[in-house]
C-alpha cells in the first residue's frame, strides 16, 4: 500500500535526521538551550544542517503519503521512527541503548500498530472549518507551552520526556496542518502560495523544531524520540477525529483490543520515560 511505504521511508528518513540534531543539540548546557539564540547556536554546525535537511526530505515523503491516505492511517505509522532512530543513536550519538529501552519502544509501536489494525479507519472531510482549527489549535500549543514549561528544570530523563511530549503535540498538530496544505497542492503553486495553510505549515513546523531540540539536547535519546514518535500520530488521531471527521468503525471487541493497544502503548511510553539518563560525553 503506497501511503504505509512512504510514511515508512518518512520514520526511518526522520529517526535519521533526529539523530543528528541530536548529536549536536546534546553538547549545549542547559543555560544555552533555554536560550532564545539556542536555534541560531546550532546552525553554526554543519552536523546539525545535515540533520535539518534531512527532516526537510522526510517532510516531502510525509506530505506524500498525506496526498494518497489519511491521517489516522499515515500518522500512527511515524511512530516507528523510534523503532529507527535507538539503533541509529547507539551508532552516531554515543546513546547507551539497553535491551529493556529497544522492548519498550517495540512495545510502544506495537501497541499503536494493533490500535490502527483494529480501528479500522475512515476517510472524513477535506475541509475543516475556521474556528474549529482555532479551537484546536490554541488548546494544543497551550498544552505544549504548559508541558515544556514543567520540563525545563527536571532531571535529563524527565525533561527529554516533558519536553518531547511538547514537541510532539505539536508535531501532531503539524502533520493535520499538512493535510490541510496537500489539499490545495493540486490548485497550483500560486493557490497554495495564497492559502494559509502552507503558511501555518511553516510557523507550526518552526516551533516544533525549537522545542524538540530542548528535549534533544537533555541528551538522553528514548525518552525524547519516544514521547515525538507517539505523541505527535496520537494528536494526529484526535485531529483526524475531530477537525476532518474521519471515523473508526469498531466492533465491540474492536473497541475493547484497541484499548488494551492503546494501553499498551502508553506503558511502553512509561518504561521509557523513567528510565535513567545515559549521557555520555562524545
Amino acid at each position: 500500500m503506497l501511503p504505509v511505504a512512504l510514511a515508512l521511508v518518512a520514520a526511518l528518513i526522520f529517526a535519521l535526521g533526529t539523530v543528528l540534531q541530536q548529536r549536536v543539540a546534546m553538547g549545549a548546557s542547559d543555560a544555552e538551550a533555554h536560550s532564545v539564540w539556542f536555534m541560531l547556536q546550532l546552525a553554526r554546525q554543519p552536523v546539525w544542517w545535515a540533520g535539518i535537511l534531512l527532516t526537510w526530505v522526510g517532510f516531502g515523503f510525509h506530505v506524500a503519503a498525506l496526498s494518497n491516505g489519511e491521517i489516522v492511517l499515515v500518522q500512527p505509522i511515524l511512530a516507528m521512527t523510534v523503532v529507527f532512530a535507538l539503533p541509529l543513536g547507539a551508532r552516531l550519538s554515543a546513546q547507551r541503548i539497553e535491551r529493556r529501552d529497544i522492548g519498550a519502544a517495540l512495545l510502544a509501536t506495537a501497541g499503536l500498530a494493533v490500535f490502527l489494525v483494529l480501528s479500522n479507519p475512515a476517510a472524513g472531510i477535506d475541509e475543516p472549518g475556521g474556528g474549529a482549527w482555532l479551537v484546536w489549535g490554541g488548546a494544543l500549543f497551550v498544552l505544549a507551552g504548559v508541558l515544556t514549561a514543567s520540563g525545563l528544570r527536571r532531571r535529563p530523563a524527565v525533561k527529554a520526556t516533558l519536553v518531547g511530549t511538547a514537541a510532539g503535540v505539536l508535531f501532531g498538530l503539524h502533520g493535520a496542518v499538512t493535510k490541510a496544505m496537500t489539499e490545495r497542492l493540486h490548485m497550483g503553486i500560486d493557490a497554495l502560495v495564497a492559502s494559509w495553510a502552507i503558511w501555518a505549515v511553516l510557523l507550526v513546523a518552526l516551533i516544533s523544531m525549537a522545542v524538540s531540540q530542548v528535549a534533544l539536547q537533555a541528551g538522553d535519546l528514548p525518552p525524547a524520540i519516544a514521547t515525538e514518535s507517539i505523541v505527535a500520530p496520537v494528536v494526529s488521531v484526535a485531529l483526524g477525529l475531530g477537525l476532518y471527521e474521519e471515523t473508526l468503525r469498531d466492533s465491540t471487541l474492536g473497541t475493547i483490543g484497541s484499548g488494551l493497544a492503546l494501553l499498551a502503548m502508553l506503558a511502553g511510553v512509561t518504561l521509557l520515560s523513567r528510565r535513567e539518563g545515559t549521557r555520555l560525553d562524545l
